[in-house]
């Protein structure tokens, strides 16, 4: 990120840094995620924990390489663009190294830093005015009242979906129905069908409960099927 703008959209970020060799450490690492893959790490993650929580550059650099990949992929899946993710991702750890001594370990290392991803990234949506939700209830089915759905017969067009169009035309029109889904819907579906997460684990990631989960991925996923339905000119119901 390189130009006016860029830069301007760091400045809150760059006002809290206390430490800018570690910032800067943790903004190159951050722009080369793209190319970055999961490394093993030789430390326990306990004692990285606690040297984390003592200050230790090294240990964040050893967070960073362990975690970084995964969740720029989540921050990346909820907000479409490189550069925006590279900066929730710098934002993350930077927070995670000023607030270590806040993690009481109730949950896993990585749930916590899962959530200040999805709360980041949330966040920036929220700042950014630039949410492309649509409501839902157009694409969801409908039924009558004995139960049977309003529009029959149904039509069961996903068997034959991968024999007339390329699987390029269906993942771009998936991703479009995907990003307009509620962003807290989007990062519930990122973590479940992209990231493979348990909706236990979703749950901590997100500060919502197991059922809200579970009510937030059945509407979500609802909506993406009655999207794409419609997308292919089928109805939604």
């Amino acid at each position: 990120m390189t130009s006016y703008a860029a830069r301007e959209a760091r400045a809150p970020i760059a006002k809290e840094i206390e430490n800018p060799p570690v910032a800067a450490n943790l903004h190159s690492r951050a722009r080369q995620q793209p190319m970055v893959r999961r490394r093993k790490s030789g430390h326990n993650e306990a004692e990285l924990i606690g040297q984390l929580k003592a200050g230790d550059e090294k240990a964040l650099e050893a967070m960073f390489d362990l975690y970084s990949a995964r969740l720029y992929n989540v921050a990346q899946r909820i907000l479409g663009t490189v550069a925006d993710a590279e900066e929730v991702l710098q934002d993350v750890f930077w927070t995670a190294y000023r607030k270590a001594k806040s993690f009481r370990g109730n949950s896993q290392f990585s749930t916590w830093l899962y959530r200040l991803t999805i709360n980041a990234a949330l966040g920036k949506i929220r700042r950014s005015k630039k949410n492309s939700a649509v409501e839902y209830e157009e694409f969801l089915p409908k039924f009558q009242k004995d139960g049977h759905h309003a529009v029959r017969p149904v039509i069961d067009w996903s068997n034959t979906l991968e024999e007339k169009y390329a699987k390029q035309e269906i993942q771009a029109l998936l991703a479009q129905a995907l990003d307009q889904l509620k962003p807290l819907d989007k990062s519930v579906v990122v973590l479940s069908d992209l990231e493979g997460m348990s909706d236990k684990e979703i749950a901590a990631a997100t500060g919502l409960t197991v059922a809200a989960v579970k009510t937030r991925l059945h509407r979500a996923r609802l909506f993406l099927r009655g999207k794409l339905a419609v997308e292919l000119g089928y109805s939604a119901s």
